[in-house]
């Protein structure tokens, strides 16, 4: 949200505030997931595109991309530690935690049936990258072998929400009011599954 306040200027100064800030809070919200990243994402992207050039959308693309990727190998590494110790660790039993059993079994159906491109759509539904990433760890598939599904799919993550950003941007001529509007159609799409639960 901090990036929003920022939305109506392009100077390369605070282009150099915004996309470290933007990509600490993408880490951050890898490891630790209760940080609406995917609206940080979108937030960002509408700031970009006020800016009126392609350079910018670009920056956000690459450095939330990055900062996931970069965020889910760290949170697996930890987790392949808990994995190999005999006593696990509290990181492997915070995922643990965020994870309903049936999730986790379906995760792991999945992940036998089409292997580690099943995280692409993991990280597009919302609260489906943990499952799937548990199912990993538990497998046991390799550090490499997760990177080379883990890039796409965050590839795919920042993409579909730097579009939201653009398609909030592009619809209100203020910034505040784009970065309003993506904030809450984000939001409104990870509420969905959490619904669905209760619902269920």
């Amino acid at each position: 949200m901090a990036l929003a306040g920022r939305a109506g200027s392009a100077e390369p100064t605070q282009q150099a505030v915004g996309y470290p800030s933007l990509f600490l809070l993408v880490v951050l919200g890898a490891l630790v997931p209760v940080v609406p990243t995917g609206a940080l994402v979108s937030s960002a992207a509408v700031v970009a595109f006020h800016q009126g050039s392609p350079l910018p959308l670009l920056g956000v693309f690459l450095v939330a991309a990055g900062a996931a990727f970069l965020g889910d190998m760290a949170l697996y590494g930890l987790g392949q530690r808990g994995v190999a110790s005999r006593n696990g660790s509290r990181w492997l039993r915070r995922l643990r935690e965020r994870t309903a059993p049936e999730r986790l079994a379906q995760a792991q159906a999945k992940l036998d049936e089409h292997g580690a491109t099943v995280l692409v759509l993991s990280r597009l539904v919302p609260a489906g990258r943990i499952p799937v990433m548990l199912a990993c760890l538990l497998a046991r598939v390799p550090a490499r072998r997760f990177a080379r599904g883990d890039v796409p799919a965050c590839l795919a993550w920042a993409a579909t929400y730097e579009v939201i950003g653009v398609l909030g941007g592009s619809l209100f001529a203020r910034p505040w009011e784009g970065v309003a509007a993506a904030v809450v159609l984000t939001l409104a799409v990870g509420a969905v599954p959490t619904l669905r639960r209760r619902l269920r």
